[in-house]
């Protein structure tokens, strides 16, 4: 994928399919250390060692949509040509945790992308999800809740479509204000 956000969006949709009512995004960017770090994590049904070795294989998938599975496979060998890895951690019945790591000035890293975009999109195709982003750089921080999104919908009496724009817009102002001036700002 040619931006960090759509594996994003991939990763999470595994979430959801994994039955997770509450996902958490965070992304730690600090170009003081030249890292980048992207966890995600969620609450959903998990997995055993023998699955978490196998979802890393291309040629396996939980879903029934499509009979292979290359977006972690595919994702740790990117991060890997950053100078990174790309980790699971997972028990059945208690959920999973997604850690990539890439150095940040490597020349190989797909940028960050449209976050905005991403998280919005994910809140309207799983409204019965809890999602909740943090995103860190050497300038500031930034958190998004679906649950502040749900308030300002009850607020002005208005439907998730009437407040998708003023989402996405009020996510790249922030994002924006924490941009750092360094390594990889993108």
């Amino acid at each position: 994928m040619r931006e960090l956000a759509l594996n994003i969006l991939d990763i999470v949709m595994n979430s959801v399919e994994a039955g997770a009512s509450r996902i958490i995004v965070a992304i730690d960017e600090r170009a003081s250390a030249n890292r980048l770090c992207v966890r995600i994590r969620d609450n959903g049904r998990g997995m055993n060692e023998e699955m978490v070795q196998r979802v890393l294989d291309p040629f396996v998938t939980t879903r029934t949509t499509r009979s292979v599975g290359m977006g972690l496979s595919m994702l740790r060998q990117i991060a890997r040509q950053c100078g990174g890895d790309l980790t699971i951690r997972s028990q059945p019945g208690r959920g999973t945790l997604v850690t990539t790591m890439f150095q940040l000035d490597s020349l190989n890293r797909p940028p960050i992308g449209d976050m905005a975009e991403s998280i919005v999109n994910l809140i309207l195709g799983s409204l019965d999800v809890h999602f909740f982003y943090a995103h860190k750089t050497d300038a500031g921080s930034f958190t998004f809740d679906s649950f502040w999104l749900f308030g300002r919908m009850a607020e002005r009496n208005c439907q998730i479509v009437e407040m998708t724009s003023p989402a996405k817009k009020y996510i790249k102002e922030k994002l924006k204000s924490i941009a750092s001036k360094a390594i990889g700002s993108a």
